[in-house]
């Protein structure tokens, strides 16, 4: 009787096992839907407080050679308890594929920063990007410039835009001052760098600020495109000579990748994990975009990259042992006067000695570095 008993228990537990699914392999910390770090709302309490309005962000290319990055805006006190960032949707092309596979209900998606840098799960939609929407940190280092003494009425002004180019997309708007084509994501036509730009131009009035390529006439190739693009590096720059110019004050935060990301994109075709992944400074329209690896040798990429060092204050990474965060401190933070002024001295001759390829110890610093000084 026990014999029989038994017998029938274990039919009914492979009958049971059968029907219910098998339990979900935990994802890894640094991958989609798995752990974040414990600390992040106590490392953006720090950062938090400085006095700031707002935050650009750029991003490092993921791509071999030197890539354009990605650029965003995060605005002050737009999320509970955090900053709003803004970001052009890279599916919000109007592509069958993407439609899809991808969130394509906005252009311009709006995301607490906090979610942008460090989160595993997205707020936004199930089909939002990780490593691009959420968790950008996992894929890529960012670099933060900070922006204080903005007015209030300007950031009100730059959000305002932002819901333009949202409801210009959903009611697919054509031939704007903005922007000559119907409204929607282009690579080369209107991408991230465009968008933020345009946000300060046509948003918040800074006439001072060139947009590239607003009025292409049709039937150009995709290289004359290319060449009138607007770079996210570039626009950086420009942005950051036009708050100076109004007396805006600024600083930058390093947000340094996660090198252990075992995450695999499973929408890209090469099966890469993200901690494989390059994680190159953003590259400036120029010679470099054709180095596979090694120092970038342009002027203005070397520039930009001692200029964001200068202006150093913090560098956050996550700790690979404890999967916490951690905040290192730059001692002295340069004025963008000072900074900008020795960036331009040091590159000039680091970017001469390194397209000559002769052995030096270069003189200025790079934004990877950061932020010892």
């Amino acid at each position: 009787m026990l014999a029989r008993r038994r017998f029938l228990q274990v039919l009914a537990a492979l009958a049971i096992s059968q029907v219910l699914p098998a339990p979900a392999h935990a994802a890894d910390f640094g991958s989609k839907d798995g752990p974040a770090p414990a600390n992040v709302d106590e490392i953006a309490g720090v950062l938090r407080q400085d006095p700031y309005d707002l935050e650009l962000l750029i991003s490092f290319g993921t791509s071999k050679g030197g890539s354009a990055g990605h650029l965003a805006l995060a605005i002050r006190d737009q999320a509970a308890g955090d900053d709003l960032v803004y970001s052009a949707n890279f599916y919000a092309d109007r592509s069958a594929e993407h439609a899809v596979n991808f969130y394509t209900r906005d252009l311009m998606v709006a995301i607490p920063k906090n979610e942008y840098l460090f989160g595993t799960v997205s707020s936004l939609d199930p089909k939002a990007a990780f490593g691009l929407d959420f968790g950008e940190i996992y894929k890529r280092s960012v670099v933060g410039v900070r922006v204080r003494g903005v007015p209030a009425a300007e950031k009100l002004a730059l959000a305002a835009f932002f819901r333009r180019l949202n409801d210009d997309y959903h009611n697919r708007a054509r031939n704007t001052e903005y922007h000559d084509r119907e409204i929607r994501y282009d690579y080369l036509r209107l991408n991230c760098a465009k968008t933020i730009g345009s946000a300060f131009r046509y948003g918040a009035g800074y006439k001072d600020v060139e947009i590239a390529g607003t009025k292409i006439l049709p039937g150009v190739t995709r290289l004359v495109a290319a060449l009138n693009a607007n770079i996210p590096t570039e626009m950086a720059m420009k942005l950051l000579a036009a708050w100076n110019k109004r007396g805006y004050g600024m600083d930058v935060v390093l947000y340094r990748k996660y090198e252990g990301s075992t995450y695999v994109d499973p929408h890209e075709d090469e099966k890469v994990a993200f901690k494989d992944l390059p994680n190159r400074f953003p590259s400036v329209l120029s010679r470099d975009f054709r180095k596979e690896q090694g120092h970038y040798e342009d002027y203005d990429n070397v520039y930009a990259m001692y200029l964001l060092y200068n202006l150093g204050r913090y560098s956050v990474r996550v700790n690979g042992e404890t999967k916490r965060l951690e905040i290192d401190r730059a001692q002295n933070v340069m004025g963008y006067v000072e900074a900008a002024d020795r960036a331009a001295k040091t590159a000039r001759s680091d970017s001469e000695n390194l397209q000559r390829r002769l052995g030096f110890t270069p003189q200025g610093t790079t934004i990877e570095e950061a932020p010892v000084r």
